[in-house]
């Protein structure tokens, strides 16, 4: 199963820098080296096994997105699933951005009927923290206005923070094929563990892909967030084991509130289980969730057949 995402925004806007973070393990300070994109550049990411997202680095210098939207228009915009549009939150000039964006839209209109828009708004560690929120929203009243009638999703991303990974997770979870029925099945996981929250990560990017709780769980957490500084904690130290020539496969966390336990569920994810009873021994945690895995292998092919 084959899905199509065009990638676009002007030259030295973070296309390629964030693309390589999410999908080839880079660390934000070694996108310092990359080059600008040339042209276009395909890849073919596997995720979640079967889906296979095609996705199209499109070069944002303005010889090619001429070209684009002339003579490449039918062949650029035909069939895509979704178009993320970058901005440098930091660009001289945002009218010509915001042409170029327009151009976009009115392409994929006639070519990709039905197809998701996300905008990101990138660099945003850039602007003074004060002032990012009203940046952010004066820059999305902008781009509804200019989308219209077009409905878009916007993100405030940088590759420095958690920002990145809350973005992408959104955007790959529109792709997921019957994402509600993985969440009934891990709600009914998590109440079956008694476990506080469930999260389910994809293996290779430590994306999120579903989360769920049972619905008398108490705890209500404060940091809206806290699973996507997870996925950067925990792919960050991935890298420093391979690094050392060690696999990851686990963690255990202790607190005196909780314990969280990372373990693989399927050959394509890893599971995040929080548990809030002390009393819940470590080894039947453990026990469920390789009770579990048969069950989510099943269900993952099913899904992506």
């Amino acid at each position: 199963m084959k899905k199509k995402v065009l990638l676009m925004g002007k030259s030295g806007s973070g296309k390629t820098s964030m693309r390589s973070i999410i999908f080839s393990n880079y660390i934000a300070r070694d996108t310092r080296r990359l080059g600008a994109t040339l042209d276009v550049e395909h890849s073919h990411v596997r995720f979640l096994g079967n889906l296979v997202l095609n996705l199209w680095d499109c070069g944002g210098q303005e010889a090619f997105m001429e070209n684009y939207f002339t003579s490449q228009r039918d062949h650029i915009f035909r069939n895509v699933e979704v178009l993320i549009y970058v901005f440098d939150v930091e660009s001289r000039d945002i009218e010509k951005d915001l042409q170029y964006y327009q151009t976009c839209l009115e392409a994929m209109a006639a070519n990709s009927q039905g197809a998701k828009v996300f905008t990101l708004i990138h660099k945003m560690d850039l602007v003074q923290e004060d002032m990012r929120d009203q940046i952010f929203a004066e820059r999305v009243q902008e781009l509804r206005a200019r989308s219209h009638p077009m409905q878009i999703e916007a993100f405030r991303t940088s590759i420095w923070d958690e920002t990145l990974y809350q973005a992408w997770s959104s955007i790959v979870y529109t792709l997921v094929p019957n994402v509600s029925l993985l969440e009934t099945h891990l709600g009914r996981f998590a109440s079956l563990c008694e476990a506080e929250e469930v999260v389910l990560f994809e293996r290779t990017t430590f994306l999120v892909i579903s989360h769920t709780a049972p619905p008398d769980s108490h705890r209500r957490h404060p940091d809206l967030h806290r699973f996507e500084k997870i996925s950067n904690i925990i792919k960050q130290f991935k890298q420093s084991c391979t690094k050392s020539q060690v696999q990851f496969k686990s963690m255990e966390f202790r607190h005196p509130t909780f314990t969280a336990f990372v373990d693989v569920l399927t050959p394509n994810t890893y599971v995040l289980l929080v548990m809030a009873d002390p009393s819940i021994q470590s080894a039947a945690t453990l026990m469920n969730i390789r009770m579990a895995r048969a069950h989510f292998e099943k269900l993952e092919a099913n899904q992506l057949r």
